[in-house]
């Protein structure tokens, strides 16, 4: 057990006996809850159950926490003591710390994972951009904090499936064929006019169009990639095969073939940036297998729907929605909040005991009618989870970036990774709480200096590494630490390594209980922190062979932890830097 299970059985154990020596009134006291405290002097761990326990007991809580303290006589306890209103501060003996350091050396990879929960099923949706166009930046920082929050999850023990829904049907997806079509017409001499945005009023300014020309839609797509995708279409079909279909086939195929192009592009992207995914939903499939037909009829038999104006309505308002919603148009086209229905009702049918959705902040009128439908079928909304993240603002030289310089629009996924490294730009977004305004300063990712914390990280675990170099060198046996006396380790900074080490476990299991992989980042930083200054304040190799060993499982259990958690944010450990 962890020194911290060890510590809350103990306090359990003294609680109950408390009560059955009359101490304490039998009742349903609240759970332990233990905290490091911030000043060393305070103990090893402390707890407010004391407390917590004033009302059931009736009792004054320092007296409580006396009577706690009596009925803990454990050999691994140094000494417990009361503090302030009924605080107990535990000093536990080094023994069970140097017990501590040697079953993380034996657990290995394993440490600070928990046993799998098969039953604790939870589906994790994000990222699910429209396959339109390259992925910006904030499409970064969502699909690092989804995918680092994928590998948190199952590191606590979850049973976790990751899926990219596929905005795969709709008018992006007819907008992005005509897009291509016009930029094929341009491939062959056509000359394009772009219409200017509309005025305030919703007018359109006048514009001049050249004799012969083409204007491009103006909801068309105009990036640069849509000139790439045509001109790979049309160099892979041929020109003349082109030219010989109508309109309407030629953009049909360019609707399918574009798709294929930028759904390729959008996976080299994430794969780039190590996001992968166990499951791509394709929007259509909703559309193909009359889901959202489905879906709507059965809420019309459930009578959370009605008829307006033509169009059919969900009581979204039953449900703590500040206005009722379309789902069918009057015209009978489903609405995207339909498709949206249909889309979240197989994620319940499926069986998923939680569900989190990762959106933009922009959709954040959207988490309630979602919700609502759910309601409606009788689904527990609490079961979906959706997480917005704030916008993320690049900075360059103390300057705001905001324009790409290749497309001339918002700084794409792509162009951040050849810049920074896929490394540096997954701490950065996730060095933050998703919640929060993201500040990317792009000089500080870049730069190879403790003042950038993924260097700062990355750079301890190599300099273990080099420091295992030195030993192989000097023909120093060391890696089996099994019979390695490790009271030899004395030093308060040896042992508060230990007890940060120590920590590990439970930040994983409440980093994942809060839905927050920054909290690992920030564990992470500051076990660097304190492994740098142990470093600069005392040698590892040239002391006693005793000691000298016993530094080394130590600087090996840094590493390992360091390895583990840079794994759950999906960033390198390297050996060498």
């Amino acid at each position: 057990m962890e020194m911290k299970e060890i510590l809350k059985s103990g306090i359990e154990q003294a609680l109950q006996d408390t009560i059955n020596s009359g101490g304490l009134p039998a009742g349903e006291y609240p759970e332990i809850v233990l905290e490091v405290p911030p000043q060393k002097e305070f103990g090893d761990f402390s707890t407010n159950i004391a407390m917590q326990s004033a009302r059931v007991a009736r009792q004054n809580p320092r007296a409580i926490a006396e009577a706690l303290i009596s009925h803990m006589n454990f050999d691994w306890l140094e000494r417990a003591e009361v503090a302030g209103a009924g605080f107990i501060n535990f000093f536990l003996k080094s023994d069970m710390v140097y017990d501590t350091l040697k079953a993380i050396l034996h657990a290995g990879d394993q440490y600070g994972v928990q046993p799998l929960r098969a039953r604790d099923t939870i589906q994790v949706e994000y990222v699910s951009a429209n396959p339109t166009g390259p992925l910006h930046v904030g499409h970064g920082r969502g699909a690092a904090y989804g995918s680092a929050l994928v590998n948190l999850l199952r590191a606590a023990g979850y049973n976790v499936q990751s899926e990219y829904y596929i905005n795969d049907a709709g008018n992006q997806i007819d907008n992005m064929a005509i897009s291509i079509e016009y930029r094929f017409q341009e491939l062959q001499g056509a000359t394009l006019v772009f219409p200017p945005k509309r005025n305030e009023d919703g007018s359109m300014p006048e514009f001049d169009i050249p004799e012969g020309a083409l204007v491009f839609p103006e909801n068309g797509y105009r990036g640069p990639d849509i000139i790439e995708t045509a001109k790979a279409i049309a160099e892979r079909e041929g020109f003349d095969k082109l030219n010989a279909m109508n309109e309407a086939d030629r953009i049909a195929l360019f609707k399918e073939e574009g798709l294929k192009e930028k759904l390729a592009c959008l996976e080299e992207t994430l794969r780039n940036f190590r996001v992968t995914f166990d499951n791509w939903f394709s929007e259509r499939t909703v559309h193909e297998t009359e889901e959202i037909h489905h879906s709507i009829e059965a809420l019309k038999v459930l009578g959370k729907v009605y008829e307006k104006n033509g169009a059919l309505w969900l009581k979204s308002t039953d449900y703590g929605d500040d206005k009722d919603r379309v789902v069918i148009r009057d015209n009978g086209v489903p609405t995207y909040l339909a498709a949206d229905i249909a889309y979240h009702r197989s994620k319940y049918d499926r069986g998923f005991k939680e569900m989190i959705d990762i959106w933009g902040a922009d959709h954040h009128g959207y988490v309630c009618r979602v919700k609502a439908a759910m309601a409606a079928f009788g689904y527990d909304p609490d079961q979906l989870t959706i997480l917005l993240l704030q916008m993320v603002a690049l900075f360059r030289d103390g300057e705001l970036v905001k324009l790409s310089k290749r497309s001339g629009d918002s700084v794409t996924l792509d162009e951040l990774i050849d810049e920074v490294g896929v490394d540096a730009s997954r701490y950065f977004f996730l060095m933050r709480s998703l919640d929060s305004q993201l500040d990317f300063d792009i000089n500080l990712a870049k730069s190879r200096s403790n003042d950038n914390p993924v260097y700062y990280i990355q750079y301890a675990h190599a300099r273990i590494h080099s420091i295992y170099n030195q030993v192989r060198e000097a023909g120093i046996a060391f890696g089996d630490y099994s019979e390695t006396d490790f009271t030899t380790l004395t030093s308060e900074m040896e042992l508060e390594l230990i007890k940060k080490l120590a920590e590990y476990p439970e930040e994983v299991v409440q980093s994942a209980e809060h839905r927050a992989p920054h909290r690992i980042a920030r564990y992470l930083y500051d076990l660097a922190s304190m492994f740098h200054s142990f470093y600069r304040q005392g040698r590892i190799i040239g002391v006693d062979p005793a000691l000298q060993q016993a530094r080394l499982g130590l600087i090996t259990a840094i590493a390992l932890v360091l390895r583990q958690g840079l794994g759950i944010l999906g960033i390198s450990a390297p050996e060498k830097m």
